[in-house]
């Protein structure tokens, strides 16, 4: 299964993919191209390394969110892209561009969803006091953060902690969960049945 890979920035999330296909553990998901929102953006330069089609895409180029997710839907189109992965992509995407994939665009977010979905979770986790959060995987829907989940990896907050080390620790379970489930996905092996994610075989 071809995906495309959507950021927006520096692009830890999508090393983390580059890192899981070079080691043979993404199979059978290949990833066909990445595609950045902000020109510059720290990603593109992962993917150049790695011999990846690395595109932009500028949203303040496009007058409103269609012309500019018709422009991203031409380039996945133009590298065969069959599923999405959202990596530190900073845009919401509608339901226009969501239909063209169904059950096959992955977000990744930084804690346990329904928890503190949004920016910044990580603080809004630490500030609320909670003892134990982490980072989900889930199927993306027109809601913020709302679609169906995928996986999740809990991470302990230990009393010592400061924000930025509570969001080192959670980026380390990032980089393990997403790769799963991408190869999960592109395996056939994820059915959603309503809310619920099963993993076939598991």
């Amino acid at each position: 299964m071809r995906f495309g890979v959507l950021i927006s920035g520096t692009g830890t999330n999508l090393q983390a993919l580059l890192d899981a296909e070079a080691a043979g553990r993404l199979r059978p998901a290949e990833i066909a191209c990445v595609i950045a929102n902000r020109p510059g953006a720290g990603g593109l330069g992962r993917a150049r390394a790695a011999g990846k089609p690395a595109i932009t895409v500028d949203h303040t180029l496009h007058a409103g969110r269609e012309p500019f997710e018709d422009a991203l839907l031409a380039a996945l189109a133009e590298h065969g892209v069959e599923a999405v992965v959202l990596a530190g992509f900073m845009r919401l995407l509608t339901p226009r561009f969501l239909d063209r994939f169904p059950d096959r665009i992955l977000n990744i977010h930084p804690s346990l969803l329904p928890a503190f979905p949004g920016v910044d979770a990580q603080r809004q986790a630490f500030e609320h006091g909670v003892k134990v959060t982490g980072a989900t995987v889930h199927f993306v829907d027109a809601g913020l953060d709302a679609g169906a989940i995928v996986a999740q990896a809990p991470v302990p907050v230990r009393d010592d902690d400061t924000i930025d080390a509570l969001r080192a620790r959670i980026l380390e379970r990032e980089h393990e969960l997403l790769p799963r489930a991408v190869a999960l996905l592109a395996a056939g092996r994820l059915r959603r049945d309503g809310r619920r994610v099963l993993v076939r075989g598991a």
